[in-house]
């Protein structure tokens, strides 16, 4: 049977699992989680690329996926290519919509709101340039949303105050008021789009690809035939942290909502290639 790797700092990749499930029932969705360097917009490129590179190595060969989902906008602009060179397993990445703010957008304005790693990155503007070049993009690394995003999964709202001053980063910019059209460009930010939608400006489109990115996944695992038909790992859907986090127990109900049992729960030692329970 095919299985499917997801890939991501902390949950926010969690928001592609709930839009694969339907779209492949039955099908394992093994989740690793590098939470012992979270949140990795916050981490130096070189040390994070080699890490990333080597750690999803080391999960490719415990659970031999098909398809590899790098479920996190700063891990898929700094490392998918490595990746792709590295291994010769077919990933998905996940990148700043860009192209569809510029497709939806009307007054010529569009807002992406990312990690301070990604808004940095020559990656960003190089999807603006060819993608939307007439269009202005404002773009606002947010060091708080990733933090609000861990904790709504927990079952925790965001705090209005802090969710409003985070946005105010993005629409406060000169020229901010114009935009219409909003990008999601980190994964965790799924888990506060409906926050955002209720705190942000009324006549805004928010854009989030996790729906798109599930749905590619699964247009990647029907188009190999022969993935599909290969050996694959015996073992049972994991779900694996680097670092277990303190508060586990708050975690498990969103975890089990999406068919992660606490039985399927790991710590993913990737020097020893093994996963402990």
């Amino acid at each position: 049977m095919p299985r499917v790797l997801a890939f991501d700092s902390g949950i926010g990749g969690l928001g592609v699992v709930a839009q694969l499930r339907p779209l492949l029932p039955g099908i394992p969705v093994d989740y690793l989680a590098d939470t012992a360097v979270f949140p990795y917009g916050e981490q130096p490129d070189t040390l994070l690329r080699e890490r990333i590179v080597r750690l999803v190595g080391a999960a490719i060969a415990r659970l031999r996926p098909s398809v590899v989902v790098v479920a996190c906008n700063t891990a898929s602009t700094l490392a998918l290519d490595s990746l792709r060179a590295a291994y010769d397993v077919p990933f998905v990445g996940c990148v700043p919509p860009i192209k569809w703010a510029a497709d939806q957008t009307r007054t010529g304005t569009i807002g992406l709101l990312a990690t301070r790693a990604t808004v940095r990155r020559p990656y960003l503007k190089a999807l603006s340039a060819r993608f939307a070049p007439n269009c202005t993009l404002l773009a606002h690394g947010a060091r708080g949303l990733a933090d609000m995003a861990e904790n709504a999964f927990r079952g925790t709202p965001p705090d209005p105050t802090r969710l409003r001053a985070e946005l105010a980063g993005l629409f406060g910019q000169p020229g901010g008021a114009a935009i219409d059209v909003v990008g999601l460009g980190c994964t965790h930010y799924t888990f506060l789009l409906d926050a955002m939608r209720e705190a942000g400006p009324p006549h805004v489109t928010w854009l989030d690809p996790a729906p798109a990115v599930a749905r590619q996944a699964a247009r990647v695992l029907a188009s190999c035939p022969a993935l599909t038909e290969a050996p694959s790992s015996s073992l049972p859907e994991q779900f694996c942290f680097t670092a277990l986090p303190h508060d586990l127990a708050a975690l498990q109900p969103g975890l089990a909502a999406l068919g992660y049992r606490q039985g399927a729960i790991r710590l993913f030692d990737a020097a020893a290639n093994s996963e402990h329970g």
